[in-house]
């Protein structure tokens, strides 16, 4: 693992090109907590000063994808200027400024496989659940779905493999593990994770005004709740499931 205060993971960052349109920025070629906080600074920079002709830009788990307009500018501008752009942010770690916390619930019906995700964590189940609520979570990429968010990192005793054998599905809002990190499901879907807790937020809303809440580097903090009150809250049908957003002090 880098430095904590170590954004790039490799000293020079690779500029690729990606399709016809396309500029890869890749900070590493695995994930890296360093090389993720440097793809989420770069979309950060991006977004409050695009370069001239940028389309779109965002961030994966070790890179950041920048497309543009052929007809506005050229493949060799945007990768010059990315190379300068690169050097203004090196030394810029980012912290979440906005804090999600979610109502979730979590063994039984809520978490099939908590006891054994306890197990191989080396804890008991409530003590997992416990260290899982502590630990600060960053939304470390949007992908796989619509708007659903890969969260990270936990402690080191979460360290475990994707299950030999699908899972054929899980609900939306299901929490799922594997290799230090959680995903929460936007929609119903078959898994390779292991399934310990659900919740009533979800992160893909198709009618809302704004259709994806999460957004790469918000933090997450889940509240531990009875499945009483997790059914409670879904008896009310709002997508947002008892989640309150707050802005880190």
């Amino acid at each position: 693992m880098t430095n904590a205060h170590a954004p790039f993971s490799e000293p020079h960052p690779e500029v690729l090109p990606l399709g016809l349109d396309g500029v890869l920025v890749r900070f590493a070629l695995r994930f890296d907590a360093g090389a993720n906080r440097a793809a989420r600074a770069l979309v950060a920079s991006l977004e409050a000063a695009p370069l001239p002709g940028q389309v779109e830009c965002v961030s994966a788990l070790a890179s950041t994808l920048v497309r543009f307009d052929r007809m506005a500018t050229t493949r060799a501008f945007i990768e010059q200027a990315l190379r300068e752009r690169l050097l203004d942010i090196a030394h810029t770690p980012t912290h979440p400024e906005r804090i999600w916390r979610i109502p979730a619930s979590f063994g039984g019906e809520n978490g099939p496989q908590l006891t054994q995700v306890a197990q191989i964590a080396g804890l008991g189940e409530a003590a997992l659940i416990d260290q899982l609520c502590a630990s600060p979570l960053d939304v470390l990429a949007i992908g796989f779905a619509p708007g659903q968010p890969y969260l990270g990192l936990l402690p080191a005793n979460w360290e475990m493999p994707r299950l030999s054998a699908l899972t054929p599905e899980v609900p939306a809002g299901a929490i799922v593990t594997a290799i230090r990190q959680i995903v929460l499901f936007a929609n119903a879907s078959p898994t390779g994770w292991r399934w310990l807790g659900r919740c009533a937020f979800r992160p893909f809303q198709l009618h809302a005004e704004n259709p994806v809440p999460l957004r790469a580097g918000d933090g997450v903090q889940f509240i531990p709740v009875e499945h009483s009150a997790l059914s409670a809250i879904e008896a009310t049908g709002d997508p947002m499931g008892g989640a309150r957003l707050e802005r880190a002090s």
